[in-house]
């Protein structure tokens, strides 16, 4: 197994141990999945972000819309009963002190209020649960069912999620024996400022106590109110009975949407990972990539990168079964005309026709170490040009060093009686990104290729042309030219047009080759008549030019 086709074992065989394969191929391949809404328009990342963002938004600001509604609610209870201790503190300051306890009394049942008064000394003077009925009582947590203990949790939770401050728990304690006021501290702060002070506190039940303290009197006498605002509790948890019922129905589309995504991401995914696992496994060499072109987003990108993928898989695989059956094939010819030529020389005694025989069998030796030498550049110009990095290449230098060692071969005999020139003069126009040694190779490929075409005292010319974006290198020889039907077959690997002369002096690799290379460079090579009208073939080279530095 060639080295690159070991490598891409490898990977698959650590697969089987993730899956079973065997078993995902086994199973027959679903039809196409059904066109679903948005999976053109938005992509992947949108839609699981939607999905996932909106339950949590949908949490979170319901939390924080009851927090601000429970805030509001106390802040309008915090003013009414500023209000109410300040109108009450002035109606007793008016009213004759002997009235005073029936005033309270009133104004705490038709209110709901409990209202306290404290002479200067802080001691109790009046409380209108004495002196009257009680306009309210506190719930006892211990009697009330499950509801209530969950609801008085869940008030907890949100408070701790939103951040809320602590808030003092009212004592039931304060409500036996004698009260003071040194057990309200609000009632200070309205003596020392000499208006209204509020304070909230927490009921055995979680319910909000308000309690506001005004002055009155001139012997420094204090009122104190107080408020069991369940009415507060019963709005908040009412709201918050509505946010559920909205999370619940959000949580129901939210798992509507996720089963939407499910069907667009699970569904395509095991149909492409099934037809992976079968074109892995071979059974089916026709197998068929759905591409699911009604697909815009990323698994439609993924779909038809596996298709593409298996695609050009399946032309490397036709391509190395068809160059591994060219190699036997070329390789036989010199090896048969090598084992004829030996068998026959032990049964010649000529000397002439020995000395031929043993010239057949070294011509036969050349031409093998020739394939042999351009099948393994064939096999691993590609992988060497992925390792490779380009740089600033000036293809008149390259030119000139390659036609300087063809034309000094010539003059010492190493080169058949040729000319071989390099037309122009050198520019920055010939400057390109890229390999040096491939592109010399390339260069020198298409030299041998018209040198071994030309006749006795032919001339090959490389010559320049500035396309603008792109270079064109030329290499022109005075052959008998490629017919046209043969242009496009000449690049095919061992495929030559060669005449009776130059039979066994190529190998069908060097075009192949070089174009190649020029594939790797984002470059072209092709072949056109010249445009002289004389006999000959002119191979061109085109190539983006260097960008100037700006």
């Amino acid at each position: 197994m060639p080295a690159t086709d070991q490598k891409q074992a490898e990977p698959h065989a650590r697969l089987d141990t993730l899956a079973e394969p065997e078993a995902i191929a086994a199973q027959s391949l679903p039809d196409a999945p059904d066109r679903l809404f948005w999976t053109r328009r938005f992509s992947l990342t949108t839609r699981i972000l939607a999905v996932n963002v909106l339950i949590v938004g949908l949490v979170l600001g319901g939390l924080f819309f009851l927090d601000t509604y429970r805030k509001q609610l106390i802040a309008e209870r915090f003013k009414l009963a500023r209000s109410e201790v300040e109108i009450i503190a002035n109606a007793l300051a008016e009213a004759p002190s002997s009235e005073h306890a029936a005033l309270l009394a009133r104004i705490g049942a038709e209110q709901q209020l409990r209202l306290r008064t404290f002479d200067a000394l802080g001691e109790l003077q009046t409380d209108s649960f004495v002196v009257g009925e009680p306009s309210f009582t506190f719930a006892d947590p211990d009697h009330e069912t499950w509801v209530q203990d969950f609801a008085r949790w869940l008030d907890k939770v949100v408070d701790f999620l939103v951040g809320a401050p602590p808030v003092t728990p009212y004592e039931p304690a304060n409500d036996i024996g004698p009260a003071t006021k040194s057990q309200w501290p609000e009632v200070f702060v309205a003596e020392q400022a000499g208006q209204g002070a509020v304070k909230l506190r927490y009921a055995p039940d979680r319910t909000p106590v308000i309690t506001a303290a005004a002055p009155y009197g001139p012997q420094g006498e204090t009122l104190l109110t107080m408020r069991n605002a369940v009415d507060i509790t019963q709005s908040v948890r009412s709201a918050r009975q509505t946010l559920l019922i909205l999370l619940t129905l959000g949580i129901i589309f939210s798992i509507q949407l996720s089963l939407f995504l499910a069907r667009t991401i699970v569904q395509p995914i095991k149909l492409l990972s099934r037809a992976a696992a079968r074109v892995r496994l071979g059974r089916d060499r026709e197998v068929v990539v759905p591409r699911l072109p009604e697909r815009g987003d990323e698994i439609g990108m993924l779909a038809r990168a596996l298709s593409d993928m298996t695609g050009a898989l399946r032309e490397r695989i036709d391509a190395g079964e068809a160059f591994a059956a060219d190699v036997s094939h070329e390789l036989k010819n010199p090896l048969a005309s090598l084992r004829t030529a030996l068998d026959t020389l032990e049964t010649v005694d000529d000397p002439d026709l020995k000395r031929q025989l043993v010239d057949i069998a070294k011509a036969d030796v050349r031409r093998l170490d020739r394939l042999i030498t351009e099948i393994a550049e064939a096999t691993r110009v590609d992988a060497e040009l992925s390792r490779t990095t380009f740089t600033p290449v000036d293809l008149f230098a390259l030119a000139e060093g390659v036609i300087g060692g063809r034309t000094m071969a010539a003059r010492i005999g190493e080169e058949r009686d040729l000319t071989f020139e390099v037309e122009g003069a050198p520019t920055s126009a010939t400057m390109v990104m890229g390999d040096a040694a491939r592109l010399e190779r390339v260069l020198e490929n298409l030299v041998d290729n018209a040198a071994g075409f030309s006749p006795h005292g032919g001339r090959i010319a490389v010559g320049f042309e500035d396309l603008g974006e792109r270079v064109e290198m030329t290499v022109t020889d005075d052959g008998p030219g490629i017919p046209e039907e043969e242009r496009d077959k000449v690049f095919e690997r061992f495929h030559s047009v060669r005449p009776e002369a130059a039979f066994g002096s190529h190998s069908g690799l060097g075009l192949a080759i070089a174009r190649s290379i020029m594939a790797a460079h984002d470059g072209t090579l092709t072949v056109r008549d010249r445009a002289d009208g004389k006999s000959g073939a002119v191979m061109v080279v085109t190539l983006p030019s260097l960008e100037p530095e700006s």
